[in-house]
């Protein structure tokens, strides 16, 4: 299914030629006067010179316009970085009669490399050419970098007996870990809400999605999420009731769908893996586990082997760090196929049953701690040749 349209945005993509000649790779979104936003952005040290411009911008002024490009992250490029996403802002600004700080700048690709403002200025005027309000796809395949295909969700529902739209695309393939992973997501709703409202909307939907996702354990200079609410369905999201709990469950259902599609589309990947992890004391120490085990090389190679050696879980667990865990307490599965019990190999396993589970393309670790009550999910991927080709030849 095509993304929805939102009633006040208007997307426009062309080919500026910033890395590769007649690829999609410059984006920008006009938003209707008076709408709202909110983002979470890197907690990367080493942020990008947009993702910093952005957020005093966004902290300034209401957004107008965003400006996306790929093929060059801006990041790493010191102080000319930030002037030349500074640039980008003023020229978009004078040719679209806005205020610099309406605009917001957003980069994905190369770290480290200038990035090209004249190519990127020269596109702008095709780009505003091409602004429609189902230009959804279109952008969603402009934002892309590694990614094999575009990635967007919609859904709808009822406030107040109006219906609102919620659309989200996103780009991300590579280089994914928590902290916002790498990945650029844009977000946007017709309904009204207050800045703070969607802030405490979207930190707990990213929670549990885009924070729940890892491929290689690395975290991004550029990532960003923003939520956009236009306002012009008519509908207020209330701050409480049946109401915000259905607006705020369609948008981290939105952001959950664009998080796994991330994951299946990983660099290389062939497995989507589910890593649960029950029976924590907090849900700190769950994460703790679910990270190891999805971090862990040996276990992501022997998933693109299709290789039941559930050793590496275990020992995942094991030096995950708990304090005072009691082994015999300890069961891990595979799917149905429980594999260890009591803290030692499950009397009735078979490697059988294991090959049979591994052969799946989706298949879910499932550990339970038997310390506690609280649980944490994290999804991941395989490790495969692939992988390793394609950052290899990256800036090739």
């Amino acid at each position: 299914m095509e993304p929805l349209a939102i009633a006040g945005i208007r997307l426009g993509t062309t080919c500026a030629g910033i890395k590769y000649p007649d690829r999609r790779d410059l984006v920008v979104i006009e938003v209707v006067a008076g709408t709202r936003a909110a983002a979470v952005f890197t907690r990367n040290a080493f942020c990008a010179a947009p993702v910093t411009v952005a957020r005093v911008h966004l902290s300034a002024a209401q957004p107008r316009y965003l400006v996306i490009n790929t093929g060059n992250a801006n990041a790493g490029t010191g102080r000319q970085g930030l002037l030349d996403a500074d640039t980008t802002c003023r020229e978009l600004a004078a040719l679209v009669g806005a205020s610099p700080d309406a605009v917001l700048p957003f980069s994905t690709g190369v770290i480290g490399e200038p990035l090209p403002l004249d190519r990127l200025v020269a596109g702008l005027p095709a780009a505003l050419a091409a602004l429609r309000a189902d230009g959804w796809s279109d952008a969603a395949h402009g934002i892309m970098t590694t990614d094999t295909r575009p990635k967007w969700a919609s859904r709808q529902l009822t406030l107040a007996e109006t219906t609102v739209t919620i659309t989200g695309i996103a780009k991300g393939a590579g280089m994914i870990c928590p902290d916002m992973a790498t990945l650029l997501v844009f977000v946007a709703t017709d309904a009204t809400a207050d800045e703070a409202l969607l802030q405490q909307i979207l930190a707990a939907a990213v929670a549990d999605s885009f924070n729940a996702i890892t491929v290689d354990g690395d975290t991004s200079t550029n990532d960003c999420c923003v939520l956009l609410a236009t306002g012009q369905a008519g509908a207020k999201v209330p701050t409480t009731g049946a109401d915000y709990e259905g607006f705020a469950t369609a948008v981290r259902e939105i952001c959950t769908d664009l998080a796994q599609a991330i994951i299946r589309d990983g660099e290389g990947a062939t497995k989507f893996i589910t890593v649960q992890v029950e029976g924590g004391r907090d849900q700190a120490e769950c994460r703790q586990v679910a990270y190891t085990i999805a971090h862990s090389p040996l276990v992501k190679t022997a998933f693109f082997a299709s290789d039941p050696n559930w050793g590496r879980i275990l020992a995942a667990v094991g030096r995950a760090g708990l304090v005072d865990l009691e082994l015999e307490r300890v069961a891990i599965h595979l799917d149905e196929a429980c594999i260890v019990r009591h803290g030692e190999r499950a009397p009735d396993y078979t490697e059988a049953q294991g090959q049979q589970v591994m052969q799946r393309s989706a298949i879910t670790v499932r550990v339970e701690l038997g310390r506690g009550e609280a649980t944490a999910r994290v999804w991941t991927t395989d490790l495969s040749f692939d992988y390793v080709r394609i950052n290899a030849e990256y800036r090739t």
